[in-house]
Order: C-alpha cells, then structure tokens, then sequence
C-alpha cells in the first residue's frame, strides 16, 4: 500500500517546507523613491529599492513600508514590477526631523497591520531597515507574528566612535539597537568589521549574523566615453576632475575634503575641478540648506572656484557624472559598504578612500584605488595628487576597477539575503546563512 503523501505541518529539512510568498520591508524615516543625495537619502535607499525589485525578479513579491511625508503622496507606488512601496500615515503627512519618529511607531507598527488586513496580504519574513524600523517590525509582531531580519545600516556605536561631540546619537538609539539585538530573529552586516562589531562588541548572537553586502547593478553603472560625458556636464576636456557624491553629513568627512583641495590648490600640479554631487541648489545654482556650510568653508580656505555643486541627481545620470571624473574621493569617517564607492568603481574609475568599515573591503588598495586615515587632510590630498598627475597609476586602477567589483552583481546578493527569508520563514533559528563568499579572502 502506497502511503499517502503528508499534508502535516512543515517539517524541518524536509521537502514539505513552503516556498516563500510574500515579504515586507519597513523603512520609516526614508523613502526607497527618494534621491540619493539628500537629507535622509543616500546608498540605504538605493540599496532598499534595488533588493525589492531583485528580488521580485527572483519570484519574491516585495511590499516597503515607508512614512508618508506629503498629503498627496500615493499610498501605493510601484518602483517596478512586483514591488510596492507603501506610505504609511504616522503623524502628520510631512517631512520631520528622524530624531522625532520614534513616539510615532506603534501608529506606524498599527496602520501596517491595517494595510495588510485590508489587502489580505501575508507576510513569510519583514525585513527592516535602520533602527527605527527595527522597532516598528518588533511593535508589528504582535499582529503578524513573523520572524524579522535586522540591517542597521550604521549603528550609534559606530557613528559615536568617530562623530564629534555635537554630532553624537542619542542613549535611546544606542540602547534601542541593542536590544534589537536579542528581539530580531536575524541580523544582517553589510562588511566583516560590521559584523565583528555586532558579535564581540555589542554581543549579538554569532548565528544570527549573515555577512551579505549591499550589490550594484553593473548594467547602469558601467564606463561611459569620459569625453562625451564631460561635454554634457560642460567640464573642460583636459581638466582634471575630482567627483564627491553623496549626502550632506559630518560623517560623509566632507570637510577633510574641502581642506584637501586648499591644499591641492597649492601644489605643483593643475588645481582641480571638484565635481560636488550631493545636498540641494537653488534655480542659480548656488548652494541652499547644508551645502551652504560647505560653499562657506570652500570660501574660507580660497578654493570656491574649485568647487561646482550640482545638487542631488538621478540614480540613472550617476553614471556619466563618475564616468566624467578623473577619480572619486570618498573622505567618509565611517561607511559599512561604501556604495559611491562601488558605483564608481564599476565604472571604471578609481577611488581614493577612507580606511574605515566597509571601504577596507570593497576599495583592493593598490590595485582599484588607494586608502587613506580618516580626517587626513594631507593624506587624502596627497594620494589625490598622486592619481591625477600619474597618468599610467591611474590607467592601471581604471583597469582593474570594474573587474574588482563585479562580485557584488544583485543576482549573487538577493539570491544570498533571499535565502535568509527562506531559512527564517521555515522556522530555522541555526544555520541562516548561505555559503556564498561576496567579499574575497583576505580583502
């Protein structure tokens, strides 16, 4: 007599262990449709966007929750196809300083139970972005009762050991992500040093933490003709081009930035263009909000001619602005990936970079770009010069550049973070991470 098959319960191991339907992710303070390059909005963006429509590619319907900022924001919009970004009412419909969220989360937690509810939608794994989104998925559980995977992104631990005084995070974040720590089923580095830091210093679980970086899609961000693109974005063809992009924040080390080109301004070589993308500009032009601090400090030190600020621009053009630069600098005081960094790269350009967090491991020293101490003025502007006046160095790290990078192709990393959902949504709390290895040994 042939046995029935069994129609019981999930079993772990065995083939009864149900495909992944649907997964949530929750970004509170930050639109995934936001522009990189201003406030709040940067590479976690791109990143959150980029996992939801590779994994929809993989058969993986996302849903992201973020909160509504504006009355005529849509509640649903769809970045592409099997995604949809969902804008949650929690306080007043309009932009607020992230520091105030954290009062408004069991309303957010609430009105995404009620979305659900609504749609009939149910969800195998949430994955939450950043602390305050770690709590909101914690306040949800009592609704859904889904396991949920942690990225902080940057952590109060770390932004601390290198903020100064007035930039510090505050003891409700520092003791928030701690105990995230305990309540979430799983917890994502973007880098080694990341998860080091999570296991021996903030005493995280070893076998919840899965090293699985941010990925790059290598089919936007790919070398463009230098010419052409410097005589879109009307730079001169012989001039030497050096390109910042990202948010206007202390810990991008903007300044070490702008004090390295006061003194590249004094070398022997051609000073350089500094091609800032990043922070808002008004209808002249002229910097507005935070970037007027940097076009003050430019102007202090006699290097504003050096200096063209462009404002936040599409993720899409990206590509012809690296693609248009000589080099890259990314002066940052901490990064837990670095993805201008990468972005650069993959274009075929080198970079010049702090040795901090996720930049030790995504910048190959010597070969795609070169390392410097963070807050190094000298250093930086020193190594800068270097790339710009070595013609066959920098043809060398162009060379290697995109190859070096090719390792953080999307299909390796939804495919690695996909497989979390799946051990997670099978009931498994040991043994959650894949086997790929995404940053090289001894990177």
């Amino acid at each position: 007599m042939t046995p029935a098959p069994y129609a019981g319960p999930t079993v772990f191991g065995y083939e009864t262990d149900l495909p992944l339907r649907r997964v949530a992710q929750i970004s509170v303070h930050t639109s995934p449709l936001a522009t990189p390059g201003g406030k709040d909005a940067g590479g976690m963006n791109v990143y959150i966007r980029e996992l939801a429509c590779n994994l929809a590619r993989l058969g993986l319907p996302v849903d992201v929750f973020t909160r509504r900022t504006s009355p005529d924001q849509p509640e649903v919009t769809s970045p592409c196809e099997g995604v949809n970004v969902v804008a949650i009412t929690a306080g007043p419909p309009a932009p607020l300083d992230k520091n105030a969220l954290f009062p408004l989360l069991p309303e957010f937690a609430t009105e995404m139970a009620l979305y659900s509810l609504r749609e009939g939608v149910r969800y195998d794994a949430v994955h939450a972005h950043y602390w305050l989104s770690g709590w909101a998925a914690h306040l949800v559980r009592r609704y859904w009762d889904t396991p949920f995977v942690q990225m902080f992104h940057t952590t109060a631990h770390m932004k601390n050991a290198v903020a100064d005084a007035v930039h510090q995070e505050s003891g409700l974040r520092g003791g928030t992500e701690r105990r995230l720590l305990s309540l979430a089923d799983s917890l994502i580095a973007a880098n080694p040093d990341e998860r080091a830091d999570l296991v021996w210093r903030m005493g995280a679980a070893n076998d919840k933490v899965c090293t699985i970086p941010p990925g790059i899609d290598l089919d936007l961000f790919r070398p463009l003709d230098k010419a052409a693109c410097r005589a879109r974005l009307g730079l001169h063809p012989s001039d030497p081009v050096v390109l910042f992009c990202g948010r206007v924040d202390p810990i991008k080390g903007i300044e070490t930035l702008v004090e390295a080109t006061a003194l590249l301004n004094r070398g022997d070589g051609a000073a350089p263009t500094v091609l800032f993308v990043g922070g808002d500009v008004d209808g002249d032009g002229e910097p507005t909000g935070a970037l007027t601090d940097v076009a003050r400090q430019a102007t202090t030190l006699g290097v504003r001619d050096r200096f063209r600020f462009v404002g936040s621009q599409p993720q899409d053009d990206l590509p012809r602005f690296y693609s248009a630069a000589d080099v890259v600098a990314v002066p940052s005081r901490y990064e837990s990936f670095g993805l201008v960094a990468v972005e650069a790269l993959a274009c075929g350009v080198p970079v010049v970079a702090s040795r901090v967090g996720g930049l030790k491991f995504t910048v190959e020293e010597g070969t795609s770009g070169l390392l410097v101490p963070w807050g190094d003025a000298a250093a930086l502007a020193e190594m800068l010069r270097r790339v710009l006046d070595d013609d066959g160095l920098r043809r060398e790290l162009a060379a290697a550049a995109r190859p070096s990078v090719e390792r953080f192709a999307w299909t390796s990393v939804a495919a690695s973070v996909r497989h979390v959902y799946q051990r997670l949504a099978n009931g498994h709390k040991r043994n959650l991470c894949g086997e790929e290895q995404i940053f090289r040994e001894g990177a």
